[in-house]
């Protein structure tokens, strides 16, 4: 198989893969802090509780998918892989799960942990792509004001901020595709106090930390990391569901999904952290890229609105020069050619966390990949789920 850049750029005569995408160079860092939520659970039926399995040539991959996975591992461009999910449309094609070293998030160690498909695992700042769908679902029932909405009228108790003409500006669109245009900066170690997101979390008052940073660049303009914009979002569905946002979660989107139990991490308060606190399996999360696939569709049951996944996925504002930001999710135009595939225009979207948490879905290809790793906090961290699709996944297709 041949990947091309978007500038159509073949491959180099060193191999055939050319890491044309560089998934999430810039890396997505889950905050500091916090205590874990009891589980939760719903109703899961028979029919969803398992993925149907397909065999690899069924799916349209050569056999030799796994024996890449092992060699990428024995040659250490893999590495502290706790497991990874691959469906093909609709069918599980392949899994597998690894032992290693975990830490929960807040830098708190579980130890070496025998990794199976119902062991839960963080999922770090994948948890905002997650909200992201929530808030959509929340908004198609009325409870959450529209992107077009002003933000500050959602947050009358902070009258003085949004006295403030710039203030007074932002839309939930700026929240959503994080272009709020304040100084925010989540760049350096989550153990620093002057990481914008550990600040927050040290705040007497979250919310009016992330309201009043200041103003940089005008709204709408420029993309920059914030977990604080996934604060307020998770703010605004709790307030306007009345449940919290675990609860939400479970009845909104997980239950209606058949995903099994999931944990919710929150802060030294009590307060679910909205921006990187989800913990469920590898299987679970490819469900959630699953839904997406299908326009938010899952057994015939509409469950986030088809023009919000439409939203979510397609580009808004530009990250650099290939990856693009929607609303909570990253986006990302490529072309390829496989053996049986003449040369064609892709998109993808994706979710990323701190440590190598990752959901990549491809929809022209019908394909989705899920994968867990304990590679926190370090430089390194998003070579092995981006090697999972370009030394392992993608090769193999037929």
């Amino acid at each position: 198989m041949k990947l091309y850049s978007c500038d159509g750029r073949a491959p180099t005569a060193g191999g055939k893969i050319v890491n044309v995408s560089r998934f999430n160079r810039r890396q997505v860092l889950a905050g500091a802090g916090g205590i874990l939520m009891g589980p939760l659970a719903g109703p899961v039926s028979a029919a969803a509780a398992a993925w149907q399995s397909i065999s690899l040539r069924e799916a349209g991959f050569d056999d030799d998918l796994p024996a890449r996975l092992d060699k990428a591992i024995a040659d250490k461009r893999i590495w502290n892989l706790h497991g990874v999910v691959v469906v093909r449309r609709g069918r599980l094609v392949f899994e597998r799960y690894f032992e290693g070293e975990d830490t929960a998030r807040g830098n708190r160690p579980v130890g070496v942990v025998s990794f199976k498909p119902d062991t839960l695992h963080d999922l770090r700042s994948v948890s905002k792509s997650i909200v992201g769908l929530l808030y959509g679902i929340a908004l198609a029932a009325g409870k959450v004001p529209a992107p077009e909405d002003r933000l500050m009228q959602s947050f009358p108790e902070y009258a003085d901020l949004a006295a403030d003409p710039a203030r007074s500006r932002w839309t939930l669109h700026h929240v959503l595709s994080m272009t709020m245009g304040t100084d925010w900066n989540e760049s350096m170690p989550y153990t620093n106090p002057a990481n914008s997101e550990t600040a927050m979390d040290m705040a007497p008052d979250r919310y009016r930390y992330i309201l009043d940073r200041p103003i940089v660049t005008e709204p709408g303009q420029r993309w920059v990391y914030n977990g604080g914009a996934t604060a307020l979002l998770g703010r605004l569905i709790a307030k306007g569901t009345g449940k919290s946002l675990h609860a939400y979660a479970r009845e909104a989107l997980f239950d209606p999904l058949g995903i099994g139990p999931t944990d919710w991490h929150a802060d030294n308060r009590g307060e679910l952290i909205a921006a990187s606190g989800i913990r469920m399996t590898p299987r679970d999360l490819a469900r959630i890229g699953e839904l997406t696939l299908r326009g938010g569709v899952w057994e015939g049951r509409s469950v986030v609105p088809a023009e919000w996944i439409a939203r979510s996925t397609s580009p808004v504002v530009p990250i650099e020069e290939e990856r693009k930001y929607g609303y909570q999710w990253y986006n990302l135009d490529f072309t390829m050619e496989t053996p049986t595939m003449p040369r064609s225009n892709q998109h993808l979207w994706n979710a990323a966390g701190n440590g190598g948490q990752r959901l990549t879905v491809f929809p022209g290809l019908d394909l989705v990949v899920a994968s867990t790793a304990g590679n926190y906090n370090t430089k390194d961290a998003n070579l092995p789920p981006r090697r999972i699709i370009t030394d392992v996944v993608m090769p193999s297709l037929l």
